[in-house]
């Protein structure tokens, strides 16, 4: 088998891993061979399809340890690492290099085009510019320590295909002299550092790499996802979205509030993403099969609706109870609510009696649904679990048990809440992991 040496190889064409990339080359500046091996048909899926097809580059916050408790798995690591990249340096890369960014209301950062688009042309283009070298298709089954250092890569079958085809963010790279580098890849190669951004563990592959070289796995577990409920109150309100919400699983310390949606199998939202987030590992030990409160006014609790409706009732008792919802709740909402407290649709405040009073206050307040399932956030599939974070130098993104190696983006034990924050991990690993592997090969070229 023919075998092929390359400086750098990147195992991983997704956000941090291609980060890494342009990080090491540019830092190099020509003088060394960087290469992007892509398992898949296309680089950057999850960028692409990230925010609903707009891509959540970041987050618009700015302080580092305020930035490190968005992360369930992960926060204290990252801390060192922010203060070295953040949010603020992530919007100046992509800034310099043509995409403007913008906030929402909620603190999402998105190109301003709304279009995923936007960032994976502009890291294609700066990877085309740095040099690096890409191949789709090709991945990496297998690796061993070289003795005289480096690494030997073994490529998977079908990985030296002559004529891969380029990915439709490809345009530029059309150059009759990139071209023959994306064709020009044997099944083997070697390298003097491999940096390993795979992604979540969830394929055994991603994993088995990394432990091959005598690292540690955390198990992997979903960590954002939504909650299958079948329940009469949501039925037929699928698509209906409440704000605020406070939701918590009754009988451990898990609490969230944020915005809720129903949806056709149950409930999600950023407040349940939130949730299952911060919940991972508790909630895969329940098997998914637990008891979900929401208090659908988060800013009342029994008492404080019980004053509420006392209220209503003074100021407007001929209304039906039906037709006067309390504290802004879509009105579809807050009929089911009241039909399961037991009140009838003539009902009005003045006649409310208080067996009805009080069902009505548990229901706003504290409502149970039965979960019994879950379902991944569309395909922004997130991962807990990966390469054990004392096993890293969060420095450098550097193994500490195998030298040359070098870790990036989900692969590791770090996953964040929904809202930029996973992909703020990966530009700021990525970012970390490529200079010093730049740096590792100017001192050798010394």
């Amino acid at each position: 088998m023919s075998v092929k040496t390359r400086d750098v190889v990147i195992v991983g064409g997704g956000a941090a891993g291609f980060f890494g990339a342009i990080t090491c080359a540019e830092a190099l500046a020509g003088r060394g061979l960087v290469t992007v091996l892509e398992r898949g048909p296309q680089f950057l899926q999850k960028v692409k399809i990230s925010g609903g097809g707009r891509c959540n580059v970041t987050h618009s916050c700015f302080e580092p340890k305020e930035l490190a408790k968005r992360y369930p798995r992960g926060g204290p690591a990252l801390i060192g690492a922010f203060h070295r990249f953040q949010a603020t340096d992530t919007v100046r890369w992509f800034e310099a290099r043509g995409v403007a960014l913008k906030t929402e209301l909620d603190g999402r950062m998105f190109p301003t085009t709304d279009q995923s688009q936007t960032v994976i042309n502009c890291l294609m283009e700066a990877a085309r510019k740095a040099g690096v070298q890409v191949r789709t298709n090709c991945g990496v089954d297998q690796v061993q320590r070289r003795a005289e250092g480096g690494f030997r890569l073994g490529l998977s079958a079908g990985a030296s295909d002559p004529s891969p085809q380029p990915t439709p963010a490809m345009g530029a790279w059309k150059s009759d002299h990139n071209q023959r580098l994306l064709t020009s890849f044997p099944r083997g190669l070697t390298c003097d550092a491999l940096l390993l951004a795979t992604g979540g563990c969830r394929a055994a592959v991603a994993g088995s790499l990394a432990a091959a070289l005598g690292h540690t796995i955390e198990p992997p577990v979903p960590s954002l996802f939504t909650f299958h409920i079948a329940d009469q109150r949501l039925e037929g309100l699928s698509g209906l979205a409440v704000e605020r919400a406070t939701v918590s699983v009754v009988g451990v310390k898990l609490k969230e509030t944020g915005p809720v949606l129903v949806t056709h199998w149950g409930l999600s939202g950023p407040g349940i993403l939130r949730l299952s987030a911060w919940g991972a590992r508790e909630l895969a030990a329940f098997d998914y099969k637990f008891f979900l409160r929401v208090n659908w006014l988060p800013d009342h609790n029994f008492d404080m609706v019980i004053a509420l409706a006392q209220a209503q009732r003074e100021l407007t008792g001929a209304k039906r109870v039906l037709n006067a919802p309390l504290g802004g709740l879509p009105s579809r909402l807050w009929e089911r609510l009241v039909k399961t407290a037991g009140i009838t649709e003539q009902t009005q405040w003045a006649g409310l009696a208080k067996p009805q009073l009080h069902a009505l206050a548990r229901q706003l307040t504290e409502s149970e649904f039965a979960v019994t399932g879950k379902s991944l956030n569309k395909d922004e599939f997130v991962t807990c679990g990966g390469v054990r974070l004392d096993e890293v130098d969060f420095k450098t993104m550097a193994s500490r048990v195998c030298p040359g190696l070098y870790f990036a983006g989900e692969l590791l034990d770090i996953d964040g809440i929904t809202g930029g924050y996973n992909f703020q991990a990966a530009w700021t690993t990525g970012w970390l992991a490529g200079n010093a592997m730049a740096e590792r090969l100017a001192a050798k070229q010394v």
